[in-house]
């Protein structure tokens, strides 16, 4: 069942005995994931994920999930299950505990370190419990049981919620990569197990549904970073997600073979893997880490940095160094490693970050070209696998973009699931459980929450537009001084423009038209002076467009004296 969103109504009162899936984030988009699952009037929160903007968001810091079906229901939720620490899974928490800040945060050691750590940085203390592989916790009416899954972070967890409803199985973001690092698999018996129990919706990671085939191990890439440092001649400068442990493993390892010391740049590296460290879960070699300050005393070709801004992220570190607006001044011979997969809609900002980083002389390594990175999510041979071991009786296919949720849905159809219980919806549509059937029971009218500095919320899509139009069609303005009485100019038009690349004289010649238009006006009666600046808009507005083939922003002031 494929349901987009916009014929739907608005969903009635839960049925006795049902459980509605409702996600809030994360399908339809790589980001700012949320589902809430409600049964017997009580609700669970699966993840609450950030959303990072790209350059249709000019000026937005994060995007967040819409809480608005679920704000006066807060005292109804039995606690937020966390299954990693990304940020597109645990960014949102903060914003979501400024409206109630005693909601119960579930989740593995690690993740709950992270999560902490940004609470803290918003003055919230939270109330978490840990939880790790084969535990089983009851949350109000839901009997929660949680699964090993393998990621790009330690300590992911796949959960299993039991209800008198039925039982579903949200894997989170997994891989089933069968030689990880941390020694930690994807713990395929449990989910064997689980499917011989009964899972009634199966919901499940679809980004790489795409991808045939599985995903290579993590421990392939080690050889290739072992090659950029044998062949590196000066610093070797790494760029991944500050939450990439296994990542900076492999960094850290290969650092130590080739005898240099390593600099973490930036605030949230520094602090993702200090925690990391503290908890276990990154070994560092003694004596292998060195401050950023001091990397001055050391010889070039003995420098490692690992900073934040692979996916080309304007403030991040690496495009600080590519603009040269970075104390590292990057140049010939240095070689800089970016150990990620590029998150779909980043690909340009990327390849600018790359074509600045080689205008400026140095050797960029990245997975267009080497071996450096392997995906955390499971492909689709592993998607297959998976349906064949759980052997859902409903699918519901989330985390993805459109295609990667229709492409893991046809998946599920191939292992033998009847299409009409595979459901394929956009956030804000409820999905009920209903006596072991999925259906779809409406539609809340959701959208993107945008934080743009201290404000959460007060930006819209009317803003962006205005600020999109700032940046791409530039401004004019027109100031006007008129007769209170007559409605006779007095004084102007004076035409200001920012953002045009024709000289200001050529502006002279709209200003015969737009008198003669303000002359028929007045003489028509029109005093008011929103409806002079009208005028104004339509004449400037049409003239630019016939001459320039622009559309500006337009300011019109009209002065009464």
């Amino acid at each position: 069942m494929i349901h987009p969103h916009p014929d739907l109504t608005e969903p009635g009162p839960l049925a006795d005995g049902a459980v509605r899936v409702l996600p809030l984030g994360g399908l339809g988009e790589i980001g700012r994931n949320m589902t809430v699952i409600e049964h017997a009037g009580q609700l669970l929160i699966v993840d609450c994920g950030v959303l990072f903007p790209d350059e249709h968001h000019p000026g937005i810091d994060l995007i967040l999930p819409d809480f608005a079906p679920i704000a006066d229901r807060l005292e109804h939720v039995q606690a937020i299950v966390l299954t990693h620490g990304h940020e597109d899974h645990i960014g949102g928490v903060p914003y979501l505990l400024r409206l109630k800040p005693d909601i119960p945060i579930i989740g593995s050691q690690l993740t709950l370190a992270l999560v902490e750590a940004k609470l803290k940085e918003h003055r919230i203390t939270p109330y978490t419990l840990a939880v790790s592989e084969g535990g089983r916790e009851r949350l109000g009416v839901f009997d929660c049981e949680f699964v090993a899954v393998n990621h790009s972070i330690p300590d992911a967890l796949a959960v299993a919620v039991h209800t008198p409803g039925g039982t579903l199985l949200h894997t989170g973001d997994f891989k089933m990569d069968q030689l990880p690092l941390d020694g930690r698999l994807t713990d395929l018996r449990a989910f064997a197990r689980l499917g011989e129990e009964g899972v009634d919706l199966f919901i499940t990671d679809s980004t790489n549904a795409e991808v045939p085939g599985f995903v290579a191990p993590e421990r392939e890439i080690s050889s290739a970073v072992d090659k950029v440092f044998r062949h590196a001649q000066r610093r070797i400068i790494v760029a991944c997600f500050s939450s990439h442990v296994h990542r900076v493993q492999q960094v850290l390892d290969a650092a130590q073979k080739a005898g240099r010391k390593v600099a973490m740049v930036g605030r949230s590296m520094v602090r993702n893997m200090g925690i990391a460290a503290d908890l276990g879960y990154l070994h560092v070699p003694d004596g292998i880490l060195v401050d950023f300050k001091k990397l001055g005393d050391l010889p070039d070709d003995k420098v490692v940095l690992i900073c934040t801004g692979s996916q080309g992220e304007p403030m991040a570190a690496l495009s600080r160094m590519a603009n040269r607006e970075h104390p590292i001044d990057v140049g010939p011979g240095d070689t800089v490693l970016l150990a990620s997969s590029l998150i779909p809609g980043n690909e340009n900002a990327v390849y600018r970050v790359i074509n600045g980083l080689m205008r400026l002389g140095a050797d960029v390594v990245h997975k267009g070209n080497a071996r450096v990175h392997v995906s955390g999510h499971a492909a689709a041979g592993e998607l297959l696998y998976c349906y064949n071991i759980v052997q859902p009786s409903n699918v519901m296919p989330v985390h993805g973009e459109w295609r990667h949720l229709v492409a893991n849905a046809e998946l599920a159809i191939q292992t033998g699931v009847a299409r009409d219980r595979v459901v394929v919806v956009e956030d804000g549509v409820a999905v009920d459980l209903r006596n072991g059937r999925v259906e779809i029971a409406g539609a809340y009218d959701v959208g993107y929450v945008y934080v743009d500095g201290s404000s959460v919320g007060g930006a819209d899509e009317a803003l962006l537009k205005d600020r999109r139009i700032l940046r791409d069609e530039g401004f004019i303005s027109i100031v006007v001084v008129v007769d209170s009485t007559t409605g006779k100019v007095l004084a102007g038009p004076d035409i200001s423009a920012r953002g045009f690349v024709e000289d200001s004289d050529i502006f002279d010649d709209i200003r015969p038209g737009l008198e003669m238009a303000l002359d028929e006006a007045t003489s028509g009666g029109v005093r008011d002076t929103y409806e002079l600046q009208q005028v104004i808009r339509r004449q400037v507005g049409s003239w630019v467009g016939r001459k320039i083939r622009r559309r500006p922003m337009i300011i019109p002031i009209v002065i009464e004296a």
